[in-house]
């Protein structure tokens, strides 16, 4: 499984359940890896969609809300039953996408993570755990990403989880 995040200096990922930094380059890349895999992800990330469910993958969602259900997605509720559901799924396809908790819960088990780092700091109240902090993570790679409409430089950085090698 993989972690697909875009992030702030600060590692923020959202506040009141909205994305930071609008970054046209990052949704386009976001839809270029996840496309024709599957999304995990948390109820409220999944209702911050405006569209529904993501189109052209399969979308999973976490929620401990009994008898939660949505137009295109599959909803399990815990992380081990929506697992077992994704064991035959080919692991390189398999994307985690938010929010917080869920990372937190499932970070573990991703051998990637891919995020897009924009350089500035906003309030924000979830956040992405520091794999810089983190000796089980290491910097697999790193390249330039550009600058938003709104002035923010950005960069992608992919990340390895040393446990998983």
């Amino acid at each position: 499984m993989r972690a697909i995040v875009s992030v702030t200096s600060d590692w923020a990922i959202g506040c009141e359940g909205r994305l930071l930094v609008r970054n046209k380059a990052d949704m386009h890349r976001f839809v270029e890896l996840t496309m024709g895999g599957t999304v995990l992800m948390g109820r409220t990330t999944f209702e911050s969609f405006p569209g529904g469910a993501l189109k052209g993958r399969r979308n999973v969602v976490l929620t401990r809300q009994e008898g939660y259900a949505a137009p295109g997605v599959e909803t399990f509720s815990s992380a081990e039953t929506a697992l077992a559901a994704l064991a035959d799924t080919d692991p390189d396809t398999v994307w985690l996408i938010g929010g917080e908790s869920v990372y937190r819960a499932l970070l573990p088990l991703c051998d990637r993570v891919f995020v897009t780092k924009n350089d500035v700091r906003l309030p924000a109240d979830a956040y992405f755990p520091d794999l810089d902090a983190d000796d089980a993570w290491e910097v697999e790679s790193e390249e330039p990403g550009g600058v938003t409409a709104a002035g923010v430089p950005f960069s992608y950085v992919t990340y390895r989880n040393r446990n998983l090698a």
